[in-house]
């Protein structure tokens, strides 16, 4: 018995499909591990400063990453304003335009002691200004 031109049609379709949605899915870049000062200044806007430089995590009315930003306990934040204002050292694992280094998207985030980013010879220069102090 021979399969019908639909099912045929049907079992072509669900090939194509499969093939393309694994091509696209072995062609998605890899989430990266990115260690550095986040910084929150202001409310809605935030960025990470690493040994590669300076990635957007969120710019106020403007574009704001996917995901959860790390969480920092008040021993590893440093207030730099009021409200939560402030900085931080931590590792967050991103998906991020190369190019442009504005981070789609959070896969995971994690604050880390400030003394390890202030102790990387990669960050040396690159902590946030306090105008506080």
């Amino acid at each position: 018995m021979s399969a019908s031109p639909r099912s045929r049609l049907l079992v072509a379709t669900m090939l194509f499909a499969a093939a393309w949605c694994g091509g696209a899915a072995a062609s998605a870049p890899e989430a990266v591990l990115r260690c550095g000062w986040f910084d929150n200044p202001t409310p809605g806007n935030a960025w990470l400063h690493d040994r590669d430089g300076e990635w957007t995590i969120g710019i106020q009315g403007g574009h704001q990453a996917r995901g959860a930003w790390p969480r920092f306990k008040s021993s590893e934040w440093v207030r730099t304003g009021s409200g939560s204002a402030g900085y931080g050292c931590a590792c967050i694992k991103v998906h991020a335009d190369a190019q442009s280094r504005d981070v789609a998207r959070i896969v995971s985030a994690r604050a880390r002691p400030l003394s390890a980013c202030r102790s990387d010879a990669a960050l040396k220069g690159s902590e946030p200004e306090n105008p506080l102090k």
